[in-house]
């Protein structure tokens, strides 16, 4: 479990840095929080402090962004918003990439909870009305 309170962009590579170190066994998290609420923000966070190569955009068109570590590793980033039906996921064979063993972000689990891995790491990412953002994870 992780609870932290990102008061500004500059702090967020350091949440992110923690955030890894308390899952060090973890692959796949789900990202919950409203739109604008910071969740590719952070996962951008996250994919720098595990050394991503890659340009770290949503994959809000494509629903899935394979990214590339500069220690020769993959990770997956999900985003789910525009699925209209579960069926969806099953056609790009979300299993090869769940149980890979890679880390994966998802990003608007709420489509797709079903199918979630049991051992998913369930991220909220909460904006307050002073800006704050909290982040908690529960697995």
């Amino acid at each position: 479990m992780f609870k932290a309170e990102i008061h500004s962009l500059e702090e967020i590579n350091h949440i992110a840095q923690r955030f890894i170190a308390a899952h060090p066994a973890d692959r796949v998290f789900a990202f919950y929080g409203k739109m604008g609420a910071g969740k590719t923000t952070f996962i951008k966070a996250l994919c720098e402090e595990m050394q991503v190569t890659d340009y770290v955009t949503s994959p809000t068109f494509a629903l899935i962004n394979e990214y590339q570590t500069s220690t020769d590793d993959k990770i997956f980033h999900f985003d789910f918003y525009r699925i209209k039906a579960l069926e969806e996921a099953y056609d790009f064979g979300y299993e090869d990439y769940f149980f890979s063993g890679k880390h994966c972000f998802i990003e608007w689990p709420e489509k797709i909870e079903s199918i979630l891995p049991e051992n998913t790491v369930k991220v909220y990412i909460t904006e307050m009305d002073d800006g704050l953002r909290t982040i908690e994870s529960k697995n």
